[in-house]
């Protein structure tokens, strides 16, 4: 997959992730990430602006990297935790709010992330960039069937609070204990099976006109009042 930016190829030239190769702008000027591509032998194409569009549709800075895709986590490797924190995200459709989602899971030291396999964003370059390399010291796993995962959970051990607008207020519900919490898809919140699957569900109070947050806004008020009171 191509992944863009100075920050995301910084990150992964700082961890010696691999990169397949690199696309510049002729005019690219960095000389520190010239210089670290070339001393990791890494394979460097000169090219036009439109060239560059191509290849990403998006504001790439003069730089995009060839990255093989995103290796995901075995769910077994962090539910396991004692007093595990995870955060299932129900059919994310926004990079950008699993990217966000990615880089507050990590700030707050989350477990793990699942995310469903069908109708919903994966990890791409966009989710790499907006994660601004967090997404290398984060596990996300990528499920078949996210009402099952909740089940199997359940059967170990984990309380599951989910998130919507007619729940118990955030600040009452307790957090301690083996925790998942479920963020929705940004139009529809959670699917009605995912619910049926809760044992809380959260409500943050809106003081304002606004009737609802953007979902990663939600997870990082969520993530962080779990991690908070766990300690």
């Amino acid at each position: 997959m191509y992944v863009h930016g100075k920050n995301v190829a910084e990150e992964l030239l700082k961890t010696n992730n691999k990169i397949l190769k690199a696309f510049l702008y002729k005019n690219f000027s960095d000389k520190n990430i010239i210089n670290d591509l070339q001393k990791q032998n890494i394979d460097i194409e000169w090219l036009e602006k439109f060239q560059l569009d191509k290849l990403v549709n998006q504001s790439h800075q003069g730089i995009i990297l060839e990255v093989p895709d995103y290796k995901y986590a075995n769910i077994e490797d962090f539910i396991n935790n004692e007093n595990a924190l995870v955060v299932i995200l129900d059919h994310l459709e926004d990079p950008h709010n699993l990217g966000a989602i990615i880089r507050t899971s990590e700030a707050a030291k989350v477990d793990g992330i699942i995310i469903p396999k069908d109708r919903s964003v994966s990890v791409n370059g966009t989710v790499m960039k907006v994660s601004a390399g967090a997404l290398e010291n984060v596990e996300v796993a990528q499920v078949t069937n996210l009402v099952r995962t909740m089940q199997d959970l359940k059967k170990n051990g984990f309380w599951i609070v989910g998130t919507g607008m007619d729940g118990t207020d955030f600040e009452e519900i307790d957090y301690k204990g083996k925790i998942a919490i479920v963020i929705g898809n940004e139009g529809k919140g959670l699917g009605r099976l995912v619910r049926e699957e809760c044992d809380f569900i959260a409500s943050i109070p809106m003081f304002g006109k606004t009737n609802s947050l953007n979902a990663s806004v939600a997870a990082g008020i969520i993530i962080y009042k779990a991690k908070t009171a766990r300690r």
